[in-house]
């Protein structure tokens, strides 16, 4: 148990064989930790037995301080108010007994119902705001947060916002650092998120508990919505790293929903629990060397065996993401000849064996995300094996690209918010000229264009994933791939307009890595990674005036 102490008593710990410090009324005792203290021992022996909390947080963020506080604090000064107890999580709202229900069709193994609402979207809207929640810090959360009333959300988002947040505060946002430092998250981690039943919730689609023995803990599987997901995906971005995120929802996140939509019964039946359940990876493999956006000339080739039982492939693929731990490859190929175009491309799913060989890239962001370059030769691929069918794949290819734009867009809204709220709480501590930042018009005008265009974008995200809730899938995509692409513009420019505004209010601190600025260099790094996969910023821009000119034109658009 840990001991209160008056300032007197940390005064008597002052020396270098004894030595407490006291940062924000908590009391750490860092005689042992000196030698690894990362600005030497001295620095640490000048506030022996003081309070330095200044010096701490001039030079720390609050990351530093959960990663250590379980492990130096030893108590608190008696001057420190009892923190008041969290009222209990409420659990997900019961459907009243004479309320009718609309019926969810059980799904046969292999097969995906089309995104219907759910009973928790169409059943169960709250009549009133929900509950504060977070550091009420506006626009650093989605205003639902912060007791705005929302058709969207209900009780059992709530209950999933503070389970997902607290496993990101305890077990993520501690290590984010490290683990970007080391390129790698460890498999714990990922496992984790199998165990938690979060995998199976990120594809898009129903929960599909037919198929993992896993669930999430505080929403009931025929409870889960697009909401959900969306929530479970803003959440996990509040760690400021794409690297992380990425790792453990990206390849996953986009190279699973085809598999399931259109693989055979028997193969997923095979393959998928084992990725459901974090045991095996999976990851979408599309862009070549030479063909990114422009899928219809890709040249990855796969020709039938003699025998007509495998599909014999050969090609390479390029910043493939988290490729190098994959156990399985969604994988585009040419089955047509090269001038058949978008009508010659198959789309199959590889298993790594003999001829798959992966190495990782260097990039300039998203480090931990695995970013890999994949060569296939002369790979025996069971026909089996094939998503949709031959030679019209670009089919499975366009169904998958709002789900994965949509992710995009959560994360860089998300990541937008944290470089908003790291300088507003840098702005509120940080003194130039006599007075703090925030007292600075020109800061207060950097934060109010942030904040215009963040929820500006999330306001059109929200209900642009309520539309794909309340359409089946292939309506969705026909009227949403316009704004969706719009939206994804959109959106990756407001993170890199919020990068670059927030790097400008921590100056010196977001150029190097590490510290107070930790977050802000890191997804300044981060954000090419999200203007160009998914479609870049030009391409997405035409093709949401394109696609939806075209759309209401069918529809009776009147010039």
């Amino acid at each position: 148990m840990s001991e209160t102490f008056s300032t007197a008593d940390v005064a008597k710990h002052n020396k270098g064989t004894d030595l407490y410090i006291v940062v924000d009324e908590d009391v750490y005792d860092l005689t042992k930790f000196q030698d690894e203290h990362p600005g030497g021992k001295k620095i640490l022996q000048r506030v022996a037995g003081k309070d330095a909390s200044k010096q701490f947080w001039k030079y720390h963020n609050e990351g530093i301080l959960k990663k250590y506080k379980p492990k130096l604090q030893v108590g608190s000064l008696d001057s420190k108010k009892a923190e008041a107890v969290p009222a209990p999580t409420p659990e997900p709202t019961a459907p009243a007994e004479d309320k009718k229900e609309k019926v969810v069709p059980s799904a046969e193994p292999g097969q995906i119902i089309a995104p219907v609402p759910g009973p928790a979207a169409a059943e169960e809207e709250p009549t009133e705001a929900l509950d504060p929640y977070g550091s009420l810090i506006p626009f650093a959360d989605p205003n639902w947060y912060q007791s705005y009333h929302s058709p969207y959300y209900n009780e059992s988002h709530a209950a999933l916002r503070a389970e997902v947040r607290e496993w990101v505060e305890n077990e993520l946002d501690p290590n984010v650092t490290e683990w970007d430092e080391a390129k790698k998250v460890p498999d714990t981690i990922y496992k984790q998120m199998g165990e938690r039943g979060y995998l199976a919730g990120l594809m898009g689609v129903h929960y599909p508990k037919h198929l993992t023995k896993n669930t999430v803990k505080s929403v009931p599987p025929e409870k889960w919505d697009l909401f959900h997901e969306l929530l479970l995906t803003d959440e996990l971005s509040r760690t400021g790293s794409g690297g992380l995120v990425w790792n453990l929802i990206g390849g996953f996140g986009i190279g699973c929903p085809p598999l399931v939509k259109f693989g055979k019964k028997k193969l997923v039946e095979r393959i998928l629990p084992d990725i459901l359940n974090g045991d095996k990876r999976i990851c979408l493999a599309i862009t070549e060397p030479d063909a990114g956006s422009d899928v219809a000339n890709l040249t990855c080739e796969a020709k039938l065996s003699e025998d007509g039982k495998h599909y014999i492939v050969n090609g390479e693929k390029k910043w493939i993401t988290n490729g190098i731990w994959c156990d399985y490859f969604t994988t585009a190929v040419r089955t047509g000849t090269p001038e058949s175009g978008m009508n010659g491309i198959s789309v199959l799913l590889i298993e790594r064996t003999e001829g798959v060989s992966t190495r990782k890239m260097d990039c300039q962001g998203v480090w931990s995300s695995g970013t890999t370059y994949i060569t296939f030769e002369d790979v025996k691929v069971p026909v089996e094996n094939l998503l949709g069918k031959e030679n019209q794949g670009f089919k499975v290819v366009m169904t998958n690209f709002n789900h994965e734009r949509i992710g995009i867009i959560i994360q860089c809204l998300r990541f937008s918010r944290v470089c908003f709220e790291e300088c507003v709480k840098y702005a509120n501590k940080r003194k130039t000229f006599g007075q703090k930042l925030i007292n600075h018009p020109v800061i207060r005008l950097k934060l109010a264009h942030m904040a215009r265009q963040i929820e500006a974008s999330f306001a059109w995200l929200e209900n642009l994933v309520f539309q794909c809730q309340k359409m089946g899938e292939t309506e969705a995509m026909l009227r949403l791939g316009g704004a969706i692409a719009g939206l994804k513009a959109q959106a990756t420019t407001t993170f890199e307009f919020c990068t670059k505004e927030a790097a400008q209010i921590f100056g010196g601190l977001a150029y190097s890595r590490g510290g107070q600025g930790a977050k802000i260099e890191r997804l300044y790094r981060d954000t090419l990674a999200y203007k160009i996969p998914g479609g870049s910023e030009e391409i997405m821009l035409d093709l949401s005036i394109r696609q939806s000119m075209r759309v209401h034109k069918a529809l009776g658009m009147k010039l």
